[in-house]
């Protein structure tokens, strides 16, 4: 008798450009009876340990100290009492300016070390933005009130911001403003300049150095100058040549009027009344920023979640099987391992070959990443009718859209929520050069930013179990 309800203990780990933690849950998995596929969904979670936020260990400006936080880990892991192998999923998420580092991806690959299941990734701007406003709660209150609302992370080295208009996340954008551009040791003497505040000090005609004191007028000056640009960005677009300077990321594409801003972030904690010191600018910034909040053209809301919003809580396992309508080149080899859900919006009222290959480039960029350097899968939901002239369209921008998928043989992946997949398939391979690594599936229920595994079709290879790993986080 198969099981309708499946526990799991999960880990969450953010090693961020200030911080690094990591939470522990217990997940209650239950099946919907609804559900063709049988997929599994997450009905309770319940926290239970959050551990000790640390200064994320460097060995030096470019390097992560991977045994300094492996220690702290392990350190963790025995205080909440937990051995490592009863942890059964969890998520790594390597954040802000540590993404940047040497060793990023050798952290990534020390922390998760069963790939199977573990979420694993540095997480590139755009992508942060997503998670801090799903971690943050924002993106769920945009959904149940269907308000257009503006997150804001403020973390170590950069703030991600994120609208959500109806509980889907629209657009994306990271400016160089962060609690952490600058720190100093107890006697006040610089210790570290990251190049945006170095920025800032020229825009300033500051000439200050590292072991430098760093006056409190010229304090008050970096913080203000950081939280002008930071203001000028969540009100789009940004103008000025500082702000310019630090855009990280393109900037916010607005959709009409914004409903109300949410802040999260350690910097957050400060906005909202906490209190805390880390020898860095996280103090003044915050002041400076609520001395502008009136400049905002709607009101402030506090999230449920600020400084561990980016903590990813699991990820949570469902197995899901796939419609019976896919397609597959028989010379794939399967499992297929940890691939990222890239979701497409494809409009099929504005169907044409330029927009589906605008909205494909456009997923790309959301997540950083570049065509062709990886497997991912494309979801659509709706795009196209079921009619030869419009899967041919179909099929012919999908082509134009992944040439270095093609001319790497990285295997494509396309997937989609309603039953199309063999048609697509089909029609791909009969009409385009695209004539190998190609899978097609259907029938599934997926959320930008999950993780699927792909095993062995099933049922005279018609029908595929596909292991969804979702980010969860605090609700």
């Amino acid at each position: 008798m198969e099981s309708n309800e499946i526990q799991l203990l999960s880990v969450g780990v953010d090693v961020g450009s200030s911080t690094s933690h990591l939470v522990f849950s217990r997940l209650l998995l239950k099946r919907d009876p609804q559900s063709r596929s049988k997929r599994f969904f997450i009905e309770d979670r319940q926290v239970i340990f959050e551990g000790e936020i640390i200064d994320t260990p460097l060995v030096n400006h470019q390097t992560i100290d991977i045994d300094r936080l492996t220690a702290f880990l392990k350190q963790e892991y025995r205080r909440a009492g937990i051995a490592p192998e009863d942890v059964q999923t969890g998520a790594v998420i390597i954040t802000g300016e540590t993404a940047k580092k040497a060793n990023a991806e050798q952290i990534v690959a020390a922390l998760s070390n069963d790939a199977g299941k573990f979420v694993a990734a540095a997480a590139g701007p755009n992508f942060e933005s997503i998670i801090a406003a799903m971690g943050s709660g924002v993106q769920d209150k945009s959904r149940k009130t269907g308000q257009t609302l503006l997150s804001c992370d403020i973390g170590g080295g950069t703030s991600n911001m994120a609208i959500c208009r109806n509980g889907t996340i629209v657009s994306t954008s990271c400016v160089a403003v962060g609690g952490r551009l600058i720190a100093v040791d107890a006697k006040g003497k610089i210790q570290r300049i990251d190049e945006p505040a170095r920025q800032v000090m020229d825009d300033l005609g500051m000439d200050l150095q590292l072991g430098d004191r760093l006056p409190a007028r010229a304090l008050d000056e970096i913080a203000a100058s950081l939280a002008a640009v930071l203001i000028e960005v969540i009100s789009g677009p940004a103008v000025s040549p500082l702000a310019r300077k630090l855009m990280v990321t393109g900037d916010l594409d607005f959709p009409g009027n914004i409903d109300a801003y949410s802040f999260s972030g350690g910097v957050a904690e400060l906005l909202y009344g906490g209190n805390g010191n880390h020898n860095d600018i996280g103090k003044p910034l915050a002041r400076k920023i609520n001395d502008l909040m009136p400049r905002l053209v709607a009101p402030v809301i506090e999230p449920v979640n600020k400084i561990r919003a980016t903590v990813i809580g699991a990820g949570a396992h469902s197995l899901s099987i796939s419609g019976s309508s896919g397609f597959m080149d028989d010379r794939m080899t399967f499992p297929i391992k940890n691939i990222p859900v890239i979701r497409v919006d494809v409009d099929r009222t504005r169907l044409s070959i330029p927009h589906i290959v605008s909205e494909i480039h456009a997923a790309f960029c959301r997540f950083d990443q570049k065509e062709g350097e990886e497997i991912v899968a494309l979801y659509f939901r709706d795009p196209v009718r079921n009619s030869y002239p419009q899967v041919e369209l179909f099929a012919h921008a999908i082509e134009a859209s992944l040439p270095r998928s093609v001319a790497n043989n990285i295997p494509i992946i396309l997937i989609f929520k309603g039953d199309i997949a063999c048609s697509v398939g089909n029609v791909i391979r009969r009409e385009t050069t695209l004539k190998t690594n190609l899978l097609t599936l259907d029938e599934l229920d997926l959320t930008e930013g999950d993780w699927i595994d792909i095993g062995s079709p099933l049922v005279e290879k018609q029908v595929f179990p596909v292991t969804v790993k979702s980010l969860v986080f605090h609700s």
